[in-house]
C-alpha cells in the first residue's frame, strides 16, 4: 500500500509534466486523455524498478516521452485525426494575450519532429542541457546543437506568421 501512495504522490507532484507532453504530442482532447492514461500506466509499471539514480522528474520525462513516441506510432497506423484548435484546459487563463501566445507556441512546437518536440518541451520546463541529455540519451553537445536549430526554426516560423 505504501508503494501505491508514493506513486500517487509522485504523479500529483509532477502532473504538469504529463499534461504538457500530452498537449504537445496530441491534437485532440480524446487523444490527450488516452496518452495521459498510457503514460501513467507505464510509470506505474516501472515505478518499482525506479532506483532513484536520477531525479524523479527526469525519469518521468523519459518514460512519458517514450510512451508518447509509441502512442504516435500507433496513432499513425490508425489513420488521420482531425485537430481541435481550442482545447479545454483545467484552468481559466488570467491573461488572454498570454494564452494566445501560448497557443501559437504550441502550434509551432507541434510542427517539429517528435524528438525535437520533446527537447524543446524539456527546455521550456527549465531543464539544463545535462538533464535533457540524460532524458533523451543524446550527448550534451548534440542537445545544445539541436536546441540552437530548434530555436532558429521556431523563430523563422513565427516571423512567417
Amino acid at each position: 500500500m505504501r508503494n501505491e501512495e508514493a506513486f500517487i504522490q509522485l504523479i500529483k507532484e509532477n502532473e504538469g509534466i504529463i499534461f504538457k507532453i500530452t498537449r504537445v504530442y496530441c491534437d485532440t482532447l480524446e487523444n490527450q486523455k488516452d496518452l495521459y492514461q498510457d503514460i501513467v500506466f507505464q510509470l506505474w509499471k516501472g515505478f518499482e524498478s525506479f532506483r532513484g539514480e536520477s531525479k524523479a522528474s527526469t525519469w518521468m520525462y523519459r518514460v512519458a516521452l517514450n510512451t508518447a513516441f509509441t502512442f504516435l506510432r500507433k496513432e499513425k497506423k490508425k489513420g488521420h485525426a482531425v485537430a481541435i484548435e481550442n482545447l479545454t484546459l483545467k484552468y481559466e487563463p488570467d491573461d488572454p494575450i498570454l494564452e494566445e501566445r501560448l497557443s501559437q507556441m504550441y502550434t509551432q512546437i507541434r510542427q517539429l519532429n517528435d524528438v525535437n518536440k520533446g527537447i524543446i518541451l524539456l527546455l521550456l520546463e527549465g531543464k539544463k542541457y545535462e538533464e535533457i541529455a540524460e532524458v533523451t540519451g543524446f550527448s550534451r553537445s548534440k542537445v545544445a546543437t539541436r536546441i540552437s536549430r530548434i530555436k532558429e526554426k521556431l523563430r523563422q516560423q513565427l516571423i512567417k506568421e
